[in-house]
């Protein structure tokens, strides 16, 4: 396993320009749920001007139109190939980018959920969803469609293995358990959702459990993804190793 030597107050230091090639590339951002895929991923997009899809969020839509229709994972799973297609044919994903914060949000059906996606409901329920093979086949599609032009940083479960398997840079993100329900209890509370830590750990545990155990795409490491353990790094820390590893990628891509 190639791991990315890092350490907290390691002096990593962004540089004022990002220094890399203009031969775009697609980063395909890998790892357990609650680790900061998406904080690094949209950094490192702003920072180098590419778009931004947040994959998990498309599973999360789909998650949310479910419950919206009084309908439960066992329904879904009983549905027959006729049945999936009616259903996801009823479910329209795009992320438009909010004026005021500048980041891309989700948008189901022409409005804005991005709130209503991070409840913890969807928390416990979106793995199941996500690992119905019907279903994780169409959003697949449609995340490589986004990426026919690169320029992209997509974050999920299975971006590096089988939505972007020939990824320029693919970077698997990990981080200690204790750190990552911390981070994920922090992170509700100052959404406003009451839940205790004891929630917030069993969640990620179940997730973990059914991300890894899945048939269909389950999470693994691309054989040539490099592991970021944020266990101890800051923010800062974690866009600059990104950024190292960008213009790695970028000397070593073709002019």
């Amino acid at each position: 396993m190639t791991a990315y030597p890092l350490k907290g107050n390691g002096g990593y230091t962004i540089r004022s320009e990002p220094e890399v090639g203009s031969e775009k590339l697609v980063i395909a951002i890998d790892g357990f749920s609650s680790c900061g895929k998406s904080t690094l991923a949209k950094a490192l997009a702003r920072h180098l001007g590419y778009r931004y899809i947040d994959s998990g969020a498309m599973y999360r839509a789909v998650t949310l139109f479910m419950i919206q229709h009084d309908l439960t994972v066992a329904q879904l799973e009983s549905m027959n190939a006729e049945e999936m297609d009616r259903f996801l044919d009823h479910i329209k994903i795009t992320f438009q980018v909010n004026p005021e914060t500048k980041l891309s949000e989700v948008h189901l059906n022409g409005l804005n959920v991005e709130r209503q996606i991070r409840d913890l409901r969807i928390s416990d329920l979106v793995s199941p969803v996500s690992a119905i093979p019907a279903i994780r086949r169409r959003m697949v599609k449609k995340q490589q469609g986004y990426g026919r032009d690169k320029g992209i940083v997509m974050d999920g479960r299975d971006i590096g293995t089988t939505v972007f398997p020939n990824a320029e840079l693919k970077i698997f993100m990990t981080a200690r358990p204790e750190v990552r329900a911390k981070r994920r209890f922090d992170e509700l509370n100052e959404k406003g959702f009451m839940v205790t830590m004891d929630e917030v750990s069993k969640n990620i545990e179940d997730r973990d459990h059914t991300d890894t155990h899945r048939a269909e795409s389950p999470l693994r490491k691309a054989e040539d993804a490099i592991v970021l353990d944020n266990s101890d790094l800051n923010q800062e820390e974690q866009l600059a190793i990104a950024l190292d590893l960008v213009r790695q990628r970028s000397v070593q891509s073709p002019a």
